[in-house]
């Protein structure tokens, strides 16, 4: 058992700063207990438990710091590793971007611990798995899927008597079906911190549908088409754009919010004006630790409003350096959106094409944010409000940037996880025109 209580946690980490001898200390103790299991092929082929716990101490004489990580947590273990990190910081050379411990912060505690989530067991993992694999060999299908979650907590504290603490649980699911043949793939997912938020019975419908929906799929020519992008399809794209919203890139002229000839883009309006994305870690439905990795207090932050580019993350080093305040890294995005589902937005398009899911995206032009990818698992051609028949995948090249200027209509949010980032994400399914399709793939 690795999660331990706020007083306990705070013993460790008080021990750790009292052995130090430097001139500063940060104490970092984080721990998990989770579960998962995989299946493939209709049967379970894995299944295990993992419990971890890990003491960081980050010590600084003057410009020099050392770190040094340990899981055990007896008196003379947490010594020697504040031993070990000061003989590092004393072998390190200066850091010319060194940063102090941060001040001591406030933290609003968020909802992010679910009991029910927390008391997982082995046996309701693998109901899970029967529950997508028995439908999927009713219908001569097959499934693949992981599903993990876990409990964890958080506690840090440094020598100028910072200190935070607090428990989380999440939960990760995801589904592949394909038919016998393999000539159809459908797919679905599910990020949530609460495991009562969850049907596997109802969501593996969505699957099994796609794949059998999407057996014998035509060409279509390459071209730019409106698209339906349902949620996990745009969380990809949104996702790897907001690593182009860092104050020192778009200062130094690395990103697509750099101004030519220097300075950026903050203030000026690059998107559709329906486009509003903002940072909450209260948000009821996608809560997040008050912190970021450094320790600063998160604040709910606007980072588009109406299209206006309305933040830029600047890191303590580069705030001080261009005189502003910085603050805790966002660590969930939450889009606006109005109350339709995909299929209203299906049903209210004459052609188009709907992408169920966005995969192997790859930046091709930080500048000007140019994504390639690829559609997978259930990509559809739209004629007159109906899903007519399966496409075979397209290979994508678009920027984010101009796709959210390409905006028709958007529908209600959904929590998502990127896949390439660790935000947890509120993002609409959405109907976007001239969206560039570059080429055609004969993977399904």
């Amino acid at each position: 058992m690795t999660i331990y209580s706020e007083q306990d946690a705070k013993a460790i980490l008080d021990k750790a700063i009292k052995a130090s001898k430097a001139d500063e200390c940060t104490a970092t103790l984080s721990g998990s207990n989770g579960g998962n299991i995989r299946y493939a092929l209709n049967s379970v082929s894995t299944s295990g438990h993992v419990s971890d716990c890990d003491l960081a101490v980050e010590v600084a004489f003057g410009k020099r710091t050392g770190t040094a990580t340990i899981n055990s947590f007896d008196d003379a273990s947490i010594e020697a590793v504040v031993r070990r990190a000061e003989e590092l910081a004393k072998l390190a050379p200066e850091n010319p971007e060194f940063m102090p411990a941060i001040d001591k912060q406030t933290y609003k505690a968020s909802d992010t611990f679910a009991q029910k989530t927390a008391d997982i067991a082995p046996e309701y993992r693998a109901s899970v798995a029967a529950a997508c694999i028995e439908p999927c060999r009713k219908d001569k299908l097959t499934a693949a899927g992981f599903l993990e979650d876990g409990q964890e907590f958080s506690a840090i504290a440094n020598s100028k008597g910072n200190f935070g603490y607090q428990k989380s649980t999440s939960m990760d699911f995801t589904c592949t079906v394909r038919t016998d043949d393999g000539k159809g793939s459908g797919w679905v997912a599910r990020n949530l911190g609460d495991v009562s938020k969850f049907d596997a019975k109802s969501d593996i419908q969505t699957a099994i549908q796609k794949a059998k929906g999407s057996v014998d799929a035509k060409a279509l020519e390459p071209g730019k088409y409106t698209v339906i992008m349902e949620p996990a399809a745009t969380a990809g794209l949104i996702s790897f754009m907001m690593f182009g919203f860092d104050a020192r890139q778009a200062d130094e002229g690395r990103s697509f919010l750099s101004k030519k000839g220097g300075g950026n883009k903050l203030g000026e309006k690059l998107f559709d004006e329906r486009v509003s994305i903002h940072a909450d870690p209260w948000h009821p439905e996608a809560a997040v630790l008050p912190w970021d990795g450094e320790g600063l207090a998160r604040e709910r932050t606007s980072i588009v409003d109406k299209g206006k580019v309305d933040y830029l993350h600047y890191s303590r080093y580069w705030a001080q350096k261009q005189g502003k305040r910085a603050v805790g890294q966002p660590g969930n995005l939450i889009m606006a959106g109005g109350d339709k589902s995909t299929m209203d937005l299906v049903r209210g398009t004459k052609k188009g094409v709907l992408v169920t899911r966005t995969w192997y995206i790859r930046l091709v032009d930080p500048q000007t944010v140019l994504l390639t990818g690829l559609t997978r698992d259930g990509t559809f051609y739209i004629e007159d409000g109906e899903i007519k028949y399966p496409i075979k995948n397209f290979r994508f090249n678009e920027s984010p940037a101009i796709m959210l200027n390409n905006i028709e209509e958007i529908g209600k949010p959904v929590r998502v996880k990127g896949d390439e980032s660790s935000f947890i994400m509120m993002v609409p399914p959405m109907k976007i025109r001239d969206f560039t399709f570059s080429s055609l793939s004969d993977a399904v």
